[in-house]
């Protein structure tokens, strides 16, 4: 017999994007239920590489130090042709001054699962595992979903919002009936986890480039455990044929042509690439994220991160919304934003992929004759290495064009939509005032002014909505922001800039919140 609870948010998928937008709902106090038709959490490594970005999210939750303790940093990287090391990468300090985690996690799905799994748990908070949707229908007051459980148990579930994050197959985005458009990669890939005995540096990856295939193998934590990553040109034209695991052994050792013993193998998968995206993020009071929402190649390790980073995007603005804190509008951004990052995410890893595994004769001259020497070279300079960094560890990425975002003044360096940019205050970390949910206006400061009226102004608006932190303008912090001009700056929740302004009052962002908010007396009392 079908029985109905009601909740705030329906979570589709206890994958890594699903549970990492349960872990941010909690945080704004906003009830939800979520279920996976899988058993548990998954036991296979899958994803690999857990960037800046998505620590400095889980950061504020407590959980970056264990994810950095049980997992491997990557230090340096080789290439090699023919069996001999013809570049050496540098990726020591590889964020430079950029970020708290100025490098690169090697930190697995099935970690990335059990750490955020229980995080939940210890919050008091439960996975409905093996559990499917059946149906969905929504209207302007909400949605109901039907769902089953292994007994067969069907239960409604009715709420004010349901988001999809239920992968590349999504049965939350075939039931809303929402495109998904892009193209398979013709080549045929494969990935493993084995026990091998390799002679390696430690905490260094091999990358070996041969005309029309390649193997990357990176240090994963525990000794002799690796990851390799490769094609198998072969059976790039047999659809239907599966590889074997010695076949791929064997091509490994034929590309790498050093003494290497496979001991074990842990997991072992091949996969044609898919690069697809859905036509938009939302529908009605539906949303999709992660793989659900866009597909891509793996180059860059960006597919769980962007995940993550999609459910903090939206978590924040579902959260003021069902609070009655912010007018319904906002949820428009969330596709206006990720949708905007997934086109440009598909166009650069297309890109990066091809340098690594088209067959294109002027990428196999590429591979083969400039990039060990550009590559070397590139990694030596600090300004070169934090480029890179800043792409991939995806603390580049901004919404300078988003409805949002208000810039007031041109001469700053740092924009609004930007990513609020790391630094030191008395030897602290800027992030750790920032870690509650909520907005957060930053003065920076000449010293002129103690704005002691600004706050008590704030507390009277707003309550707890905003707080407030006046930050002096020292030399690093100006060069930063690239300029010695006393500014405000107000932070989203999720620690993007919402508004610069020069103005040395509050009437300007008043005018913003006005906009963004809802306009009763609710504002004022946000407590969080």
């Amino acid at each position: 017999m079908d029985t109905t609870i009601k909740t705030d948010v329906i979570i589709v998928g206890a994958g890594p994007t699903g549970l990492s937008l349960a872990v941010q709902l909690i945080r704004y106090g906003i009830d939800f239920v979520i279920f996976d038709k899988k058993e548990g959490i998954t036991d296979l490594s899958k994803a690999l590489v857990v960037h800046a970005r998505t620590l400095e999210i889980y950061d504020q939750v407590g959980l970056a130090q264990p994810a950095v303790a049980g997992g491997e940093i990557v230090q340096k990287g080789n290439l090699m042709h023919d069996g001999k090391i013809s570049a050496h990468l540098d990726f020591s300090n590889f964020g430079g001054q950029l970020s708290p985690f100025p490098f690169m996690l090697i930190f697995e799905q099935n970690k990335n699962e059990r750490l955020l799994y229980e995080h939940l748990q210890h919050n008091g908070k439960e996975v409905r595992w093996q559990t499917e949707m059946e149906g969905l229908t929504q209207d302007a007051n909400g949605v109901k979903a039907v769902l089953k459980n292994a007994n067969g148990e069907t239960q409604i579930i009715e709420a004010q919002y349901l988001i999809g994050c239920d992968g590349a197959s999504s049965p939350t985005r075939h039931l809303l009936d929402l495109h998904f458009a892009g193209s398979t990669y013709p080549r045929l890939f494969y990935v493993a986890d084995v026990d091998m005995e390799f002679q390696a540096d430690k905490a260094t990856f091999y990358a070996t480039l041969s005309e029309n295939s390649f193997v990357l193998i990176v240090p994963m934590q525990g000794e002799k455990h690796w990851r390799l990553i490769g094609n198998m040109p072969e059976y790039d034209e047999q659809v239907d044929q599966e590889v074997t695991y010695d076949e791929v052994e064997n091509k490994v050792k034929q590309l790498v042509q050093r003494p290497l013993e496979i001991t074990n193998v842990r997991w072992f998968s091949s996969y044609k690439v898919h690069t697809r995206r859905a036509e938009k993020f939302s529908k009605g009071r539906c949303f999709l994220a992660g793989d659900a929402a866009h597909i891509h190649t793996p180059a860059g390790g960006q597919g769980m991160n962007t995940g993550i980073q999609d459910a903090y995007n939206l978590a924040w603005k579902i959260a003021f919304v069902l609070r009655g804190y912010a007018k319904d509008s906002l949820l428009e951004s969330y596709n206006e934003e990720r949708l905007a990052n997934a086109k440009r995410l598909l166009q650069t890893t297309d890109q990066f992929f091809d340098v690594a595994a088209g067959d294109q004769w002027y990428l196999q001259f590429f591979r083969d004759n400039i990039l060990p020497s550009l590559a070397s070279v590139v990694t030596r300079f600090s300004i070169a290495k934090e480029l890179i960094f800043q792409l991939v560890s995806e603390i580049g990425i901004n919404y300078r064009n988003s409805s949002l975002s208000r810039h007031q003044g041109r001469s700053f360096e740092v924009k609004a939509g930007d990513r609020m940019p790391y630094f030191l205050v008395d030897g602290a970390n800027i992030y750790d005032r920032l870690r509650a949910p909520k907005f957060h206006l930053l003065v920076l400061s000449d010293g002129k002014h103690n704005y002691e009226d600004w706050q008590v102004e704030l507390a009277n608006e707003y309550g707890g909505f905003i707080d407030f932190n006046v930050i002096p303008l020292y030399p690093h912090v100006v060069e930063i922001f690239g300029s010695n001009q006393p500014c405000k700056v107000l932070l989203r929740p999720d620690n993007y800039i919402g508004m610069m302004s020069t103005k040395l009052s509050l009437d300007d962002l008043k005018v913003y919140m006005n906009e963004l908010m809802a306009s009763d007396e609710k504002t004022k009392t946000l407590s969080v």
